[in-house]
């Protein structure tokens, strides 16, 4: 795992290792290039979370994902209270790699 100090260099740093697509989340699935990936169809490969030192909506995580048909991306996502809403298993599996 690396170690980064802003949402921007992690983004950088897992650009520069493959994860070049972007996901975006939908209620029951991410989606990349019109393509809809279930919960059971990626990985979380990557995590790195950022709290902000003063401003709580400056809390992000930035996911590195790879699905089962090769896509890797990455996923930036608010967590906390400014989350976006998404399904049951989404949330789950992404939860699973923020604490």
């Amino acid at each position: 795992m690396y170690a980064y100090d802003t949402v921007t260099e992690a983004v950088a740093g897992l650009r520069s290792r493959g994860f070049t697509e972007d996901f975006n989340l939908e209620e029951n699935c991410l989606v990349c290039n019109a393509q809809r990936f279930s919960a059971d169809q990626f990985e979380i490969e990557e995590v790195y979370r950022f709290e902000g030192d003063s401003d709580p909506g400056d809390e992000m995580v930035v996911y590195g994902i790879g699905s089962k048909t090769g896509v890797k991306g990455i996923l930036v996502n608010a967590y906390g209270w400014q989350a976006d809403r998404m399904g049951d298993a989404i949330a789950k599996k992404l939860k699973l790699h923020t604490h």
